[in-house]
């Protein structure tokens, strides 16, 4: 090879959503793929790096509140009275209004190196933690951004930072209440914190995005204000939708429509819009989302986890529809027990198997799922992340084949096996922009995460 690129020679990789053999990367200066070849000879194998094990490309996990991972495992205690959305959402506020930037930085970086070991190498940051503890803005009101910012940097994960637009507590409220006052934020603030965050750390694996926190959080007039600015900077725009079916029902009595129907027919829906969760649509609303353009990011673990509902994915799988994964409370950060859980929530619904292998007119399942996924995140992030191909960022896994999940397994069904075989076969390395993040399924300064980690978890639950 007469190249100076960096090349990986791969027994076997995920490439243009299926496996392929015998498999070189080159990798270029900027950290894109320069090429991905099938069926490389002996010889250039021989002048590459060898990766041992099966590579997967790096997975956009498309919905994340980092604090909140400070609060996986504290609510699962029943206080005497019914305990839904609404309740965890009172418990997830006290911890949202004592975290300090130091604390989230803590928080943020032990969660992004956890997703990292996963084999995510992006995450779209829904962040609504603007303000100071009393709801004060901070003198520099880049403050808790920078946090997450600086706690991506720390680890090597890529971040799409989405400052959030929160402006009143209800559909017909005309503000914020005591406890949401941290929220508090304007269309004008929101692009002040992504033109700060951009002048400050540059493009590189920072950008940045859109966040509507949701229609009961913010007008009509404000929503169309910041959805046209972010389309002018062509940025991605997320916004929670539909999540509950009380939701739905506050929307109908204010709006006089449902939730997607209303954004359907006020919002001028296109590629660049990301509906979070979706839970609660019929099948014209998700027909109306798939002629947009638009995606849907679906968070089983915690839609599960909080008793939201099943998102009717037969339906909007035979439309072809754009959805991604996200990880949102984080009470898990893996993709394959996301994509599982997926999975298995149609088949409990509706007592059949390989639900979205049949829906999607696919003989695997886990492909169907993994394809989808991957799809779906490059739209979520902004950037070009879907798969192993010339142009995309050079992010990519490589499977451990001797995880217990995986021994034994004819090499056509790792990624079956990886996704419907517990415990989660593991990764032992992880490249973001063709730069090792994962080593021996370590990430570098593990110990200090660790301990920083436990140090805000202490104080916040003293």
């Amino acid at each position: 090879m007469t190249d100076n690129l960096k090349h990986y020679f791969a027994p076997m990789a995920w490439v243009s959503g299926a496996w392929a053999k015998d498999v070189l990367l080159r990798v270029a200066d900027d950290g894109t793929w320069a090429s991905i070849e099938a069926n490389a000879s002996v010889d250039q194998r021989r002048q590459a790096t060898l990766l041992t094990g099966p590579v997967l490309p790096g997975l956009v996990n498309a919905h994340s509140h980092a604090f909140q991972r400070a609060i996986a495992g504290m609510t699962e205690r029943a206080d005497g009275g019914p305990d839904n959305f609404w309740s965890w959402r009172d418990r997830m506020y006290s911890a949202a209004q004592r975290i300090t930037p130091q604390q989230l930085e803590a928080i943020a970086a032990l969660l992004y190196a956890e997703l990292l070991r996963a084999g995510y190498t992006q995450v779209c940051e829904f962040h609504y933690l603007h303000n100071d503890i009393d709801g004060t803005p901070y003198a520099n009101p880049l403050e808790m951004s920078c946090a997450l910012v600086r706690a991506a940097q720390r680890v090597g994960i890529g971040i799409t930072l989405l400052p959030t637009l929160y402006m009143r507590s209800g559909f017909a409220a005309t503000g914020l209440r005591d406890d949401q006052q941290r929220f508090k934020s304007t269309p004008a603030s929101i692009f002040k914190v992504c033109e700060g965050i951009e002048k400050q750390f540059g493009r590189g694996l920072v950008n940045t995005g859109l966040a509507l926190h949701s229609l009961r959080a913010v007008g009509q007039g404000a929503l169309q204000e910041a959805a046209a600015c972010a389309k002018t900077r062509n940025m991605p725009i997320h916004i929670h939708m539909a999540e509950q079916t009380g939701e739905v029902a506050d929307c109908i009595a204010t709006l006089g429509q449902r939730p997607v129907e209303w954004l359907l027919n006020h919002a001028s829906l296109d590629a660049s819009w990301n509906l979070v969760h979706a839970t609660h649509t019929t099948p014209a609303e998700l027909e109306g989302v798939k002629c947009s353009g638009a995606s849907i990011v679906l968070c089983p673990t915690t839609e599960a986890n909080l008793g939201d509902g099943v998102f009717d994915l037969p339906t909007y799988a035979k439309m072809q529809g754009n959805w991604s994964l996200g990880s949102d409370s984080h009470v898990t950060r893996s993709w394959q027990e996301e994509l599982r859980l997926l999975e298995y929530s149609q088949r409990f619904a509706l007592r059949q198997r390989n639900v979205v292998a049949a829906a999607s007119n696919q003989t695997s399942t886990a492909a169907a799922l993994f394809n989808a996924a991957l799809s779906g995140g490059s739209t979520a992030c902004g950037q070009h992340m879907d798969g192993l191909a010339a142009g995309n960022r050079a992010d990519f896994s490589v499977v451990d084949t001797t995880s217990p999940a995986l021994l034994g397994v004819p090499n056509d069904h790792v990624l079956d096996a990886m996704i419907f075989s517990s415990p989660d076969a593991r990764l032992s390395e992880v490249y973001v922009a063709g730069k090792p993040v994962v080593q021996v399924g370590r990430v570098e300064n593990w110990q200090c995460l660790d301990d920083d980690f436990s140090n805000a978890m202490r104080v916040l639950w003293v």
